[in-house]
Parts: C-alpha cells; sequence; structure tokens
C-alpha cells in the first residue's frame, strides 16, 4: 500500500479512493475524541469535515504488518494545523485497523515559556 498516496486521498477527501484502502471489516479508532469506526462512517467524518485540506507526511515507520505515520494536517488557509499519529495495520495490501491520534499545534504553554527552557523544533 502506498502510504503517501493514501494520505493525499485523505487529504483531499476523496471517497471513492479512500474506500479502496480498506477491508471491508477494517475499523478506525479516533483515540483523542474517543470515537470508532466502521469504513462506512470514517469516509463520512473524514469527507465531510468542512474546508479544504492539506498536509505532508513527515515520518513513516514500518514494523511487520504496521506502517506508523506522522503528518502535518492543515487547511489550505494554513489558519489551523494539526500533526497526528496514525498506527496503520495492512493484511493483504488492505488496511484492517487504524489508531489515530490528532493534536492541535500551536506554543508551548505560559508556565514553561517563563522558565525559558527548551528551543523550537523548527
Amino acid at each position: 500500500m502506498d502510504v503517501y498516496k493514501f494520505w493525499k486521498d485523505i487529504l483531499e477527501q476523496n471517497a471513492d479512493a479512500i474506500r479502496g484502502y480498506f477491508d471491508k471489516n477494517a475499523y478506525i479508532n479516533w483515540h483523542c475524541t474517543n470515537e470508532h469506526f466502521n469504513v462506512d462512517e470514517f469516509i463520512i467524518a473524514n469527507c465531510e469535515y468542512p474546508g479544504n485540506w492539506d498536509g505532508e507526511v513527515e515520518r513513516v515507520e514500518k514494523a511487520d504488518d504496521l506502517l506508523i505515520t506522522v503528518t502535518h494536517v492543515y487547511p489550505q488557509d494554513r489558519t489551523l494545523s494539526f500533526h497526528v499519529t496514525s498506527f496503520i495495520k495492512v493484511v493483504d495490501d488492505k488496511i484492517t485497523a487504524v489508531d489515530e491520534y490528532w493534536a492541535d499545534d500551536g506554543t508551548a504553554p505560559e508556565w514553561r515559556l517563563k522558565k525559558r527552557i527548551g528551543v523550537q523544533i523548527n
């Protein structure tokens, strides 16, 4: 499975293409919001989310049948920014399970800024 193409179709909200990546019995968990989806529900949640989206896969790791991706996701107007860590189980070139953790990007909390510890990553 081409994980870069998968993410391109996710960001473009291409429902027909997205469906083709998944086994019919696959599930998707969004842990940060405590949501469990089947494939049809995931396509609705992803493709009916408002706005036009873009992003880039920043890291991919593979361990047996598991792909781990870190993807920077943002609306095309760049008013928001998120990083998502995805654990994607692939069997016979089809996704059977996804566990995702979404985080809002932002500045460090004030208490840490006041301590003047750490530096920006980029």
